[in-house]
């Protein structure tokens, strides 16, 4: 089977770190919740467009490859409102002067959003009862009180969608890794603006971290949950 890094990380690599026994799936429990990351027009647009017609609209977004996550995103989404499992939203929420710090030193753009940039996609927006989550830094954990809602729900997996997979979603993965919950990512339905970083970020969470599969496989293993 392809995966997304095979073109980008050598057969020698991936031996080396098959020979080391990384990789290995840690499974899924009985308890999953759904992560959605920063999935805001500001990151895909209002509509697909090719990247360099998307960042003319806004400069932060990842063009059409996020509209393409989107629709496998909402295909996770229809089977978590089915099943009745939980679904959180941790977001970056509208920057105030005050939020700068070194993040603003990074990236200046980030500053700068438009109000629409802020909103919730239609196609995987927030319902009652959905947790959300304003946050301030790359991890969906940092600042936030996102632990304590997933103890609270007795969830024991979290399956990690949006953008991007090298920042929001690497973060969370980890600190979530950490936490002891099993982490499940679907390599298309996380974006990024790079397909290299993409590659390189799913390959590291995929070795270390996570549980990373298609979506149509994620949904396939997802309803095996009795």
């Amino acid at each position: 089977m392809t995966r997304p890094w095979d073109k980008i990380i050598s057969e020698e690599e991936q031996r080396a770190y098959n020979a080391a026994g990384f990789g290995r799936s840690s499974g899924l429990g009985r308890r999953p919740a759904l992560l959605i990351i920063d999935v805001q027009y500001r990151t895909v647009g209002t509509r697909p467009m090719p990247f360099w017609r998307a960042i003319e609209e806004f400069p932060t977004s990842c063009g059409e490859i996020g509209w393409t996550a989107v629709g496998n995103i909402a295909k996770l989404l229809d089977l978590f409102r089915a099943r009745g499992w939980p679904v959180l939203y941790p977001y970056v929420s509208p920057k105030e002067a005050y939020d700068a710090g070194r993040l603003a030193d990074k990236v200046p753009a980030l500053m700068g959003v438009a109000a629409k940039g802020y909103e919730f996609v239609a196609e995987v927006a927030p319902r009652d009862k959905d947790v959300l989550l304003p946050k301030k830094h790359p991890s969906a954990f940092f600042g936030t009180p996102l632990a304590s809602y997933l103890i609270d729900l007795g969830a024991d997996t979290i399956v990690v969608t949006g953008c991007t997979t090298s920042g929001c979603v690497r973060g969370s993965v980890v600190d979530g890794f950490a936490y002891n919950f099993r982490m499940l990512v679907p390599e298309d339905a996380v974006y990024d603006r790079s397909a290299t970083s993409h590659a390189v970020n799913l390959f590291d969470m995929a070795s270390k971290y996570a549980d990373v599969m298609n979506t149509e496989d994620a949904v396939t293993a997802l309803k095996a949950i009795d």
